[in-house]
């Protein structure tokens, strides 16, 4: 692209630039079969004033518009996100066959890219960990924003659009911006790669693309989020951050990362520069030692931060809900006090006072918003929206699993607090049933999950009525159309049935696991029967579903028909599926 515009001269006049334009619309030469508009994409990123000309230029080879490409013409920002899916292959992150994957290519994608000098330069605050490390990215951002820096966000992964992991002050990038970078860098670097230097597998691409973002927009910090581990991820070709932290471990990702805390330790300890300060929270012994090994040998000083103090927010609630993030918030403070010292920006702001928290810190803290972490979202679909509530949490280790327990016990006393003051009598009256809609990844193990969770809930006095299980309805790491699964009526759902399997052997291996509100009408019977042709296999106390969208159906229906019920659902075990929930409920 920066060939293009210097033989068309910035100066050039806007008749040369829609000329050129016209040829780039109409000449095979710059219409490969795929892709084929991502050049004016780009020249309308740097040229504005071409936008609505792009537009009236849509045109089929010969310059003539099209009949079946204005029925089934695919947008621009589809057409990207097409070429972003491209990039996934079936090996898993595993498979180590994977050129793509490999880390020692990075530095060519970086050269390619051209982007040596600004990631060098680039203020960087560095996350890793097994849980946590999205929270604390998110609140280091909201609290170095709030202390008047121009931020910029990566995290992974997203839940509805793949824009959701650039994040520039605190907003998602928009739909221009993205195009404007994603067809440069993919182009470049498709022009470039060859075998031996192969296209970037899809979380490389991301994070390369996030490092162009970052410097073309010239933040003042970035923070990064690890997407896996820590030592080989993309992320980690920043060779200077200003600080670096890792939040809570635990055991995940052990096909990759190993299968002892320690093991995942030494990976995540891998993102530890040479005498650049690292944070952590409290970890188990076996981590801990590893993590202070490490820090030894590269001359690191590592430092323990301690949970956030609630009486430093002045009566004010965080933010993020849930216990533990009050140890992703004290995490988060050690890390941007370190940066602000570090560059020179803490002068008046008393940051060595444990015991005071600056009133930016404390915004930054109690303004902090993430999707689909202890979410709570009531069903606009309702006639009455407060029947029918989500609470929407993506745990899927036994540790978080735990905690989005605790989290949802809390969430439901909470709930009824609120009710019996603020609600309507008749509402306030209202019982209440707890339901958990759930799947989570067959690389997971339910039998270390599901008794976490229930065994969490059930020690607050929160008893979960049913439990639906269904497949995801997006495809694991897919964007755009790849997203949406074809259409197949004879849909697998043997893992859900396994999932259904263990649930039953848990709830019946212990009977006080099963209460909320009694004689509850299950209209489940009715709707197998509507001939949607579609087998759903009920139980007692766990429904199968084939479909996302027939298990909201269900609940739709049961709150309809159960008026005196207020229905309160997790849904949990998996991002993906909470990011497909919040898509069927916005709709």
């Amino acid at each position: 692209m920066g060939r293009i515009c210097s033989s068309l001269h910035i100066s050039s006049s806007p008749l040369i630039l829609v000329s050129y334009l016209f040829q780039v619309k109409t000449s095979s030469k710059f219409n490969p079969p795929t892709h084929s508009s991502s050049l004016s994409h780009s020249l309308c990123f740097f040229f504005p004033f071409l936008l609505p000309l792009e537009r009236e230029f849509n045109m089929s080879g010969d310059g003539i518009e099209s009949p079946e490409k204005s029925v089934l013409q695919v947008s621009p920002y589809e057409e990207a996100l097409e070429a972003l899916s491209s990039l996934i292959t079936k090996r898993t992150r595993a498979d180590k066959s994977n050129n793509g994957d490999c880390f020692e290519l990075l530095r060519d994608y970086i050269k390619i890219l051209e982007l040596e000098e600004a990631i060098r330069k680039m203020s960087v605050i560095h996350v890793a960990g097994t849980k946590g490390k999205g929270s604390t990215c998110t609140f280091s951002e909201s609290i170095l924003r709030n202390c008047g820096f121009r931020t910029g966000l990566f995290t992974s992964p997203h839940l509805i659009d793949v824009r959701e992991r650039f994040r520039l002050d605190g907003l998602e990038i928009s739909e221009e911006k993205f195009l404007g970078y994603f067809w440069w860098s993919f182009n470049r670097l498709k022009e470039k790669t060859n075998e031996d230097v192969p296209m970037p597998s899809y979380f490389r691409f991301l994070a390369l693309l996030a490092f162009k973002i970052f410097a073309a927009e010239q933040v003042d910090v970035a923070i990064l989020e690890v997407g896996l581990g820590g030592k080989f991820d993309a992320t980690n070709v920043v060779e200077a951050p200003i600080v670096c932290g890792i939040s809570s471990l635990g055991f995940d990702h052990m096909e990759i990362l190993g299968n002892t805390l320690g093991e995942i330790a030494a990976e995540k300890a891998g993102i530890f520069k040479h005498e650049i300060p690292a944070f952590t929270v409290p970890q188990p012994e076996e981590a801990m030692s590893v993590l202070e090994k490490t820090a030894s040998q590269l001359d690191v000083p590592l430092q323990v931060a301690q949970p956030l103090d609630i009486s430093l927010l002045n009566g004010l609630q965080l933010g993020l809900h849930g216990e533990h993030q009050y140890l992703n918030a004290g995490l988060a403070i050690a890390l941007c006090r370190t940066w602000l010292q570090k560059t020179g920006h803490s002068e008046g702001m008393h940051l060595d006072q444990t015991s005071y928290l600056p009133d930016q810190f404390v915004k930054g803290l109690v303004t902090t918003s993430m999707q689909g972490r202890a979410q709570i979202i009531t069903d606009p679909h309702m006639e009455r929206p407060g029947d029918l509530v989500f609470y929407l949490d993506g745990a899927h280790s036994p540790e978080s699993m735990d905690m989005c327990g605790r989290w949802f016990s809390g969430a439901i006393k909470e709930d009824i607090h609120h009710g019996s003051r603020e609600q309507p009598e008749a509402d306030s009256r209202k019982d209440s049933t707890q339901v958990l809609l759930f799947n989570c990844m067959p690389v997971r193990d339910p039998q270390l999950l599901l008794p976490r969770l229930i065994s969490s809930c059930a020690n607050h006095g929160v008893h979960f009525q049913k439990a639906l299980f269904v497949p995801n309805q997006s495809v694991y790491n897919k964007v755009g159309s790849h997203a949406v699964p074809q259409a197949n009526p004879q849909v697998d759902l043997s893992w859900q049935l396994m999932l259904q399997r263990t649930w039953e052997n848990i709830v019946h291996g212990d009977k006080g696991m099963k209460g909320g509100a009694e004689n509850v009408a299950d209209p489940i019977n009715e709707e197998s029967k509507e001939g949607t042709g579609t087998n759903i296999r009920n139980c007692e106390s766990s429904s199968v579903f084939p479909s996302l969208s027939l298990a909201i159906k269900w609940l739709r229906d049961s709150a309809q028909q159960n008026r005196s019920v207020r229905f309160q659902v997790l849904v949990s075990g998996s991002l993906h599926l909470v990011g497909d929930v919040l898509k069927l409920i916005r709709k």
